[in-house]
Order: structure tokens, then sequence, then C-alpha cells
């Protein structure tokens, strides 16, 4: 049987305005969040997150400096093939930078963005 809310009558508002009052339907509560503590060993998972975050943007800034490397060595021998690779990785690395380095802001973002749904 489905938990019934006495005491209150649950309403709702449609489109028009118009107030909707649910009498005698069973309403469920379900108001879930994300816990830091429902289960074991969540601060060791946070720590190897932060580590691969870490290891990511350490990761951004060796192709960064190889790509740089390889568009220097093209553009210097009359190579576009090789210049034009060496950009497209100076280019990838930024993105990849941004994108590590914003991934807590881009997930606390949808996770509100969720919310309000």
């Amino acid at each position: 049987m489905l938990p019934t809310i006495t005491g209150a009558v649950p309403t709702a508002t449609n489109t028009a305005g118009t107030h909707i009052v649910a009498i005698g339907v069973p309403t469920i509560w379900a108001d879930v969040s994300p816990n830091s503590t429902g289960l074991p060993g969540i601060g060791s998972l946070s720590n190897i997150v932060g580590a691969l975050l870490t290891i990511g943007l350490i990761a951004c800034v060796a192709g960064l400096v190889i790509a740089a490397i390889v568009w220097a060595i093209g553009t210097h021998s009359s190579n576009p093939y090789l210049a034009g690779r060496g950009k497209s990785g100076v280019l990838v690395a930024f993105v990849a930078a941004i994108l590590i380095g914003g991934a807590n802001v881009l997930v606390d973002f949808f996770v509100t963005t969720g919310k309000g749904l």
C-alpha cells in the first residue's frame, strides 16, 4: 500500500493558474539528495578523483609542450601538415585543460539545473 498524507490536502497549479486538489489520491514524497556519508569510502573516492584531475592537468601541460614543439618543427621545416597537426594539438590541450579544470563547475551547474526540473 502506498503511503498517504493525512491532515493536508496536496494541491498543484495547472497552466491556467487554477488550483487542482487531489483528494484521496496517495502522494509519495521523494526527496533524495546526494550525501557524503551514505557509503564507506566516499572520502577515498573523492581523493582518487582529485588525483585523476591532477594527472589530467599534468597530461594537458605535457601535450601542450609536445604540440608546440611539433608546431615549431613543422613551421621551420616548411611542412604545413606537421605545423597543422601541432596547432591542432595545442588547441586540444587547451580545451582539455578547460574541461578538466572546470569539471566541478560544470557538474554543479547541471546538478542545480536538474534539481529545478
